[in-house]
Order: structure tokens, then C-alpha cells, then sequence
């Protein structure tokens, strides 16, 4: 099945936040190893954006309340159970 916003498609998941906010999601996040230069200049634009448009945190909002909404089993956490340690087998192996 594909998944589009508009006329893109939205090929992963990253695609798909992406194209749903207008903006690249590492604008907001950064990037890992970035530099201060490129963090100086990532959270400029970022300003801007929001400066340009100061509802957009009420939208990202409402975009996430209708994720959230449409996808309650998003939230649906098992706790996965730790196997036991096998001590018996590592002090007969240490033995």
C-alpha cells in the first residue's frame, strides 16, 4: 500500500513526518555529531519558522492528538520478560 501527503509520497517513516509538518524533522531534533555552527544554524531557521508561523506548535499538537487517536494501539507496551541468568552453567563452565 502507499502512503502519500498531497502529491508526495511517503515512502518511510520519516517521509511521512516530514511531509505531515512541512519541515525536516532533524530541523527540530538535530542530528547526531553535529557541530555548534550547525546547531547555531538549525535552531536559527527554527526560529524563523516559528516566527513566521506562530501556531505551528498548536498544530503539531493537534497532529500528534490525531495520530495518537487514530493509532491507540501505538501505546499498547508489553514489558518484555528478562530471561533468568544461568548461573549454574557459567560456574560449571568457569570450573
Amino acid at each position: 500500500m502507499r502512503t502519500y501527503i498531497g502529491r508526495q509520497q511517503a515512502i518511510s517513516t520519516e517521509d511521512f513526518a516530514e511531509l505531515a509538518l512541512g519541515t525536516p524533522v532533524e530541523l527540530w531534533l538535530g542530528v547526531e555529531g553535529e557541530s555548534d555552527e550547525e546547531r547555531a544554524a538549525r535552531e536559527d531557521a527554527a526560529r524563523d519558522i516559528l516566527a513566521d508561523n506562530p501556531n505551528f506548535p498548536d498544530h503539531l499538537v493537534r497532529i500528534a492528538a490525531q495520530v495518537i487517536e487514530e493509532n491507540p494501539d501505538l501505546f499498547d507496551v508489553v514489558p518484555l520478560v528478562r530471561p533468568a541468568r544461568q548461573r549454574a552453567a557459567r560456574k560449571g563452565a568457569a570450573a
